[in-house]
């Protein structure tokens, strides 16, 4: 068994964890970086800490190896796009050349680049002042976005959730206060581009693709619909009213989607075969 399996089901003594946090277990490169991901979720704090430090400081070179490679598993690709493009924006065009980035996933990293780029360009100076120069000098690693609203308030975040722009919303909709999460849904800046990477996304809350699927605003659109039928995180009673909305193409590509729920995948299944029925010429009986 891999060192990585043993981790995964939480058979690794916390040695093993621990030094696989560090970057430090004698195995190859994808594995390393496939053990790190599992680890930032692990019970112990210190061990968790230590493999998101390890994860923003692995050399950009061998995470674009890793990430760029058909042959990187799914869940690291998950991870990836989810948990370390937004802490390191040079990821996204890695993860956007491997030709294996599911569909879903490159919608999301391409929104999250565009985010950036836009940042980019508002954020730059005209001609930095004195005090920015020094203060840059003093403060070299300046605060991020994902640190500054890690600071707030469980009310500052809500009212930035409402109020804010595309990429505060998009860190928000993630956050582990639903009351949080769900006020992003109640932004009257959202689009429908926002909402349906929100119906795409494996790293939000059920409840959240539940509230999307209860809002008749957001249902009006096909591709949300489409959206959440293929998010494995949905919920099957959510999901399973809506393949009846899916045109031929897309069901049949939710009946061999080997990420939804079996139940999901045999109804679709149930239901292309039932439309291509419906559909065949019926032979004329002789009087």
């Amino acid at each position: 068994m891999r060192l990585a399996d043993t981790l995964r089901q939480g058979l690794a003594p916390e040695v093993v964890r621990r030094k696989g946090a560090e970057g430090n277990l004698p195995v190859g490169l994808e594995e390393k970086i496939e053990i790190l991901a599992i680890l930032v979720s692990d019970p112990d704090e210190a061990i968790r800490n230590t493999a998101f430090y390890t994860l923003e400081t692995w050399k950009v070179e061998e995470l674009g190896q890793v990430l760029s490679s058909p042959q990187t598993s799914a869940h690291l690709l998950d991870f990836a796009a989810n948990q370390l493009v937004p802490k390191r924006r040079e990821l996204a065009p890695v993860l956007l050349n491997n030709p294996a980035l599911p569909a879903d996933l490159r919608a999301w990293v391409e929104m999250s680049a565009s985010l950036f780029a836009e940042e980019k360009i508002t954020a730059a100076p005209d001609a930095p002042s004195k005090e920015a120069t020094e203060g840059e000098i003093k403060d070299p690693g300046r605060e991020t976005l994902l640190q500054k609203i890690s600071r707030m308030s469980a009310a500052e975040k809500i009212k930035l959730a409402i109020s804010g722009n595309q990429e505060e919303r998009l860190i928000l909709i993630r956050d582990a206060n639903k009351i949080v999460a769900r006020s992003v849904l109640d932004s009257p800046k959202l689009s429908d581009q926002e909402i349906e990477a929100y119906a795409s996304m494996k790293s939000v809350s059920e409840e959240i693709l539940r509230l999307i699927a209860m809002n008749r605003k957001f249902m009006k659109s096909y591709a949300v619909g489409h959206a959440l039928v293929s998010n494995p995180r949905t919920p099957i009673d959510v999901s399973l009213p809506l393949l009846s909305r899916l045109n031929d193409r897309d069901m049949k590509g939710v009946s061999i989607n080997k990420n939804v729920p079996e139940v999901i995948r045999g109804m679709a299944a149930k239901i292309v075969k039932q439309r291509e029925e419906a559909t065949k010429p019926k032979l004329k009986v002789k009087k």
